[in-house]
């Protein structure tokens, strides 16, 4: 069995690391395939590392091809603010990429296409006062979660058309080494919280909005879970912690592990999202829910990344 993977990043690699452990064969495809980080995340492991970009859809096809790919898991694309920065290009590498990986898989023959999404699909001004199922509107006029939602039409309109099998995750804010590359905010922005912690520092910071954050083992479990369980009988899937956190709760968690973190807010704003996602499809239909707390999934957010930049006690 192999599987490709489009983008180097936090997701892929999580996923990668329990497919490999499984036997599978691994073939990324990105088009500033960082070496350096694949090492780090995956150690010694073997994996095959190619320079295309998800625009080049003759690369794609003969990428799939030649490696005999079963399974696409598709993260490449722009995050946040880079999408609209210009919102042309942004469009383009997010939604013409799509395009593109769903027409690959249907030349080359792929059985099955996990894509993944984003919570910031759903329509929040629709939101009760229930956790969010699936079946929530989607809408938005920002770059970033428009791409996505576009995103999801087209490869359902692609799996209905054509007749492979397709799986959408909903990752909520994840957080993990690394998580800023493409262009997460809110990654850099803990990326930056974690590494206080770990030096015992004061940091000063714009209070965040509130949030539903997920660890990204937690994402890569649902991955490999989307990838290798039989087809379920729905196609999208939430995947969070169920909880909604203030700053003042990801400060505290932060605490827990790194009791030496001291946090001076610099204004900013608490608003954010009212109500967290409803895992129960997940749970059902995938097998799937979250194994880290957020204070857990900290924890061994710092225990990486002080591996990752060499540091010791009291460095």
């Amino acid at each position: 069995m192999t599987t490709l993977i489009t983008g180097v990043g936090l997701i892929g690699t999580a996923f990668a690391k329990l497919a490999i452990d499984r036997g599978e064969k691994v073939v990324f495809v990105d088009s500033e395939p960082r070496a350096d980080y694949l090492a780090e995340k995956l150690g010694s492991s073997s994996v095959t590392s190619v320079r295309r970009d998800v625009r080049d859809l003759p690369a794609l096809v003969e990428t799939m091809t030649a490696n005999g790919v079963d399974t696409v898991v598709h993260t490449a694309g722009l995050i946040g603010g880079r999408v609209a920065d210009p919102l042309y290009t942004g469009l383009q590498i997010n939604i013409g990429g799509t395009i593109n990986v769903c027409e690959a898989v249907r030349l080359a023959g792929v059985k099955r296409l996990v894509h993944i999404s984003t919570f910031g699909v759903y329509d929040r001004d629709k939101e009760g006062d229930t956790p969010l199922t699936e079946s929530l509107p989607l809408w938005s006029d920002r770059g970033y979660p428009a791409s996505k939602i576009a995103n999801e039409l087209i490869v359902n309109t692609y799996a209905t058309q054509y007749g492979f099998e397709l799986v959408v995750l909903r990752p909520a804010n994840v957080y993990g080494v690394g998580h800023f590359w493409a262009g997460s905010g809110g990654g850099e922005v803990l990326q930056r919280l974690v590494a206080a912690g770990i030096k015992g520092e004061t940091i000063e910071m714009p209070v965040v909005r509130d949030f539903e954050y997920v660890y990204a083992k937690d994402v890569g479990h649902a991955v490999d879970l989307a990838a290798t369980v039989p087809q379920p009988t729905q196609r999208a899937f939430n995947v969070g912690n169920g909880e909604i956190t203030s700053f003042a709760d990801l400060v505290e968690a932060a605490k827990r592990s790194m009791p030496g973190l001291n946090v001076v807010p610099t204004g900013g704003s608490a608003d954010g999202i009212k109500q967290a996602m409803d895992l129960s499809a997940s749970k059902q239909g995938l097998g799937w829910e979250p194994r880290y707390s957020l204070a857990d999934g900290l924890a061994d957010y710092a225990s990486e990344l002080k591996a990752s930049l060499g540091w010791v006690d009291g460095a």
